[in-house]
């Protein structure tokens, strides 16, 4: 099932069910259920499925008078705002995270940044993190395997949503996409994760500082992200294609082609990087969520010789969602702040 977020006003929202083109106004028959979280809260306080509920409810909503489609439309003014499909009430109990290196195509692209002579005969340490998850990435059941590299990437205040500008801060030496899928995950009163679904994404970083040294990784992935345009509550994480387009001026300068994820085309289980990521007492805070990216397998970076303009517009795409995750790239100057003593 396709869960979709829309603003109606300044302080109203809309907890939207897809039907193919068509969308069922969930909030219309509970009006307390006014977002995903809210569901959410509903479903572990009635202790019924999350499904079952989506089910229930949608007999009792009508449909809105707009199609997806339209929704979709940046410049149809008429409709109302898509929003993130999920979301917390307080954006700092939004935990944002991701891994890389899972997929079997991403070692190149990062290898290429972290070493000068690709003809170096001694392993990145890329590499060998790389080749560790090829060994150990997918234990039997019941065992761990090993960790995968693990990266903070921020909480709810630097989440965006469809249509929504991506920032290159000042400071930053470049932009750059990442196309993934990424795990939404609730934490309940006991501390257990719940796994929600999964949605589209862009974890956009700064690989050129990546490249300096590997060791700038944590900077370069503190940029705005953004995920949706809906979120999928049966998704099987096993086999899935995604596309990423970058648009410039009408003119594409882009195309990835057709980039495989899930399971079946990486080197650790969803089951393993779940644990790794959850074994932290810190991360199984009841009442927050999680956003977990889970990598991709190539980068526009390792192969262009270009960087990204304001009103560059990337687009992510994938047969398994029927929404496209649109979002504009914007240069903007750094907030002026000084270090004060107490």
């Amino acid at each position: 099932m396709k869960l979709i977020q829309l603003s109606i006003s300044t302080n109203k929202r809309i907890l939207g069910l897809l039907k193919n083109n068509k969308i069922i106004n969930i909030t219309n028959a509970n009006s307390s259920i006014d977002s995903t979280y809210r569901l959410i809260e509903y479903s572990m306080r009635t202790k019924k499925n999350l499904n079952e509920i989506i089910l229930e409810l949608s007999k009792n909503a009508s449909e809105l008078s707009y199609s997806y489609d339209e929704i979709l439309d940046e410049t149809n003014k008429e409709t109302p705002e898509i929003l993130v499909p999920i979301d917390h009430p307080d954006p700092y109990r939004l935990f944002i995270s991701g891994t890389g290196l899972t997929h079997t195509g991403s070692v190149k692209s990062r290898d290429m940044m972290h070493s000068d002579d690709e003809e170096k005969k001694d392993e990145t340490d890329s590499v060998k993190m790389f080749n560790l998850g090829l060994k150990g990435g997918k234990p039997i059941e019941n065992k761990k395997g090993v960790a995968p590299e693990w990266f903070y990437k921020g909480n709810g205040n630097n989440l965006r949503g469809p249509n929504q500008n991506l920032d290159i801060p000042e400071f930053s030496l470049d932009g750059g996409e990442e196309p993934e899928i990424v795990g939404c995950y609730f934490i309940d009163n006991e501390g257990n994760p719940i796994r929600l679904g999964f949605t589209l994404g862009n974890e956009f970083s700064d690989h050129e500082t990546e490249q300096i040294n590997y060791l700038y990784l944590a900077h370069s992935k503190m940029r705005n992200c953004s995920i949706g345009p809906e979120l999928d509550t049966s998704l099987e994480f096993k086999d899935i294609s995604v596309e990423c387009d970058i648009v410039r001026d009408d003119e594409e300068i882009y195309k990835s082609g057709e980039l495989k994820s899930g399971e079946d085309y990486m080197s650790h289980s969803l089951s393993n990087m779940e644990y790794h990521h959850f074994k932290y007492d810190m991360h199984r805070i009841p009442g927050d969520l999680h956003l977990h990216y889970f990598g991709t397998s190539q980068l526009s970076f390792s192969s262009r010789n270009w960087k990204f303009k304001s009103g560059d517009k990337i687009k992510i795409k994938s047969s398994n969602f029927q929404g496209t995750l649109i979002n504009s790239v914007s240069k903007v100057k750094s907030k002026n702040f000084e270090i004060k003593k107490v």
